[in-house]
């Protein structure tokens, strides 16, 4: 039998929290994802499925909505859904089962890194590795952007900020968070 243990995205067994001057950068590999694409025809049916899960309205271009569970638009009715992994580990097989003829859904839990910042600073920070302009972007803005030549998902969260990359450049995104933290 194989010995097996979980590691994050940076290798460890424990998520890494790191304060540098005010920011906190904390990795968080405790949420479930999976991607939904309406299929041809189904837009509307599957909006109506997508809203009733979340509890919360559709997310529209460039937005995410919900609470404990949320979701955020990654293209023409296509989006990513979040949620809790402890209560919703098996979440992608149990929307493709929701889902069923309306959309097509992929686990995307393992593909991707998520960084959430908070404290004083995370927009002068963020500022130094995007191109969006953070002062006009209201809060529930989520959008593809590029950081360190690693393309990533920008979500705000009122006062926080969630950064979501490729698990393959976790370590990538991590060391260019913690360079541009340190150089406020």
């Amino acid at each position: 039998m194989h010995d097996l243990a979980p590691l994050t995205a940076l290798g460890a067994a424990t998520p890494r929290h790191d304060m540098i001057g005010g920011v906190t950068i904390a990795e968080n590999p405790n949420v479930a994802l999976a991607s939904v694409a309406a299929r041809r025809g189904k837009s509307e049916p599957c909006a109506t499925a997508l809203a009733d899960w979340l509890g919360a309205p559709v997310p529209e271009v460039a937005q995410h909505s919900g609470d404990a569970k949320t979701g955020f638009w990654l293209g023409p009715d296509m989006w990513m859904l979040e949620a809790p992994f402890a209560t919703h580990e098996d979440m992608a097989r149990d929307l493709g089962t929701r889902f069923e003829g309306l959309a097509s859904v992929t686990e995307q839990t393992d593909a991707w890194a998520r960084f959430d910042l908070s404290g004083d600073g995370p927009d002068d920070m963020l500022a130094r590795l995007t191109n969006l302009d953070l002062a006009t972007l209201p809060n529930r803005f989520a959008r593809r952007t590029v950081m360190e030549h690693i393309g990533c998902y920008l979500l705000r969260r009122g006062a926080t900020y969630s950064v979501y990359g490729p698990r393959s450049f976790a370590a990538s995104l991590h060391h260019a968070l913690c360079l541009s933290a340190g150089a406020l």
